[in-house]
């Protein structure tokens, strides 16, 4: 075999590896966005925001702020601006972080695709997981604060042009319907909402060119490099280094904590080390601290609620990770089950002409989601 001939059979393999990732999360991915676009009609930022000021309390807003946040899609980008403009409004510091923890962790979408890829075990311990993290945080971060700072008196103020600038937004009610666009989810995007069926194409656009657009560079990537995993790494390497035990979380946890990327497309990377051999709760660990943090993020949070709150950030989620991926193990070791057999098997149930049918509709959306948030940029 010619060393042309080598390149395009491993071109072909990782295309192929990426189209199987993308086919079988494609239904849920569909479905996913669609429930993210009818949260984003029918539940007002207003609504949201009554109930994380500090009229409602301190345990009260950091639990109403750990709920909100573990349905909403936004990722680590996003959720910045957004968590930032709800503190310039009135949330309390707890209430911020707290929505900084649970809202990139999860999201209807992600919560659709890990169904798909993963199992019903990590479908239903991913959200609850997060929303105790993001709860553990908030509490902690006000019980360390005093009575002055609580109570908004000495609180550092944040410029809003700082905060439109990091969102590129126009008003700050548009922030809670950003993930990391430019400018595509302005006004446009809630244009025509006095009627029902306004309502419905205005979640629609959200659901489908805008939130789409938003994550689909980042999903295309995680992809890919499942793909590339998938067709590349030995399943004995994975499984000899990253099989199981607190080495293997520590050091999912390192990599997880600066790198960049969105719960949804962290899930396909995760599926596929699973299936290599890793430790469900390794590939836990990962899936909890990366989306929820990365560098920027970090600076962000250091700069705009202080050091006291970014430690509390960054313990609270590497503590919660871990913990959380030791329990995840002991689950599957308790019930018997191997996580490696039962990877993916929710899609099983759907014909591959079915789910290849459905990649092939989701494919171009994302790429014209691409397009039309790069145009909004411009």
């Amino acid at each position: 075999m010619t060393y042309v001939e080598s390149i395009q059979e491993l071109l072909i393999g990782i295309v192929l590896s990426s189209w199987n990732v993308l086919a079988e999360a494609a239904p849920y991915l569909l479905l996913g966005f669609g429930v993210a676009g009818i949260l984003h009609v029918f539940v007002p930022d207003e609504k949201i925001m009554q109930y994380l000021g500090h009229s409602a309390g301190k345990f009260r807003s950091v639990l109403n702020a750990s709920l909100i946040g573990v349905p909403l899609p936004l990722c680590s980008c996003g959720v910045v601006p957004a968590a930032l403009s709800l503190k310039k409004r009135g949330a309390t510091n707890g209430a911020t972080l707290s929505f900084l923890i649970s809202t990139p962790q999860t999201g209807v979408d992600s919560i659709a695709i890990t169904y798909a890829l993963l199992d019903p075990i990590m479908t239903i311990f991913r959200p609850i997981a997060t929303f105790i993290t993001a709860l553990v945080a908030g509490i902690a971060d006000d019980l360390l604060r005093s009575p002055r700072d609580v109570s908004g008196k000495d609180v550092e103020k944040i410029p809003t042009t700082n905060i439109l600038e990091m969102a590129s937004l126009p008003t700050p009610s548009s922030s809670l319907s950003s993930s990391c666009s430019c400018n595509s989810c302005g006004p446009n995007g809630t244009e025509d909402a006095d009627t029902f069926s306004g309502r419905v194409i205005s979640g629609i656009r959200y659901a489908y060119v805008e939130l789409l657009g938003d994550i689909s560079y980042w999903l295309i990537i995680g992809i890919i490099l499942a793909g590339i995993i998938t067709y590349m790494v030995p399943e004995d390497l994975v499984g000899s280094h990253l099989g199981g035990g607190l080495v293997s979380m520590l050091l999912a946890l390192v990599v997880g904590i600066p790198l960049y990327i969105c719960a949804t497309a962290s899930t396909p990377l995760a599926a596929v080390l699973i299936a290599k051999g890793m430790s469900p709760g390794a590939a836990f660990v990962f899936l909890l601290a990366g989306p929820a943090t990365n560098a920027a993020t970090i600076t962000m949070v250091l700069k705009y609620l202080g050091k006291r709150s970014t430690g509390v950030y960054l313990a609270s989620i590497a503590v919660c990770a871990v913990a959380g991926g030791i329990l995840l193990d002991m689950v599957y070791s308790y019930l018997g089950i191997d996580a490696l057999s039962v990877v993916g098997s929710a899609s099983d149930i759907m014909p591959e002409e079915v789910k290849n049918g459905f990649a092939l509709l989701l494919l171009p959306l994302m790429v014209y989601g691409i397009y039309n948030q790069k145009k909004g940029c411009d």
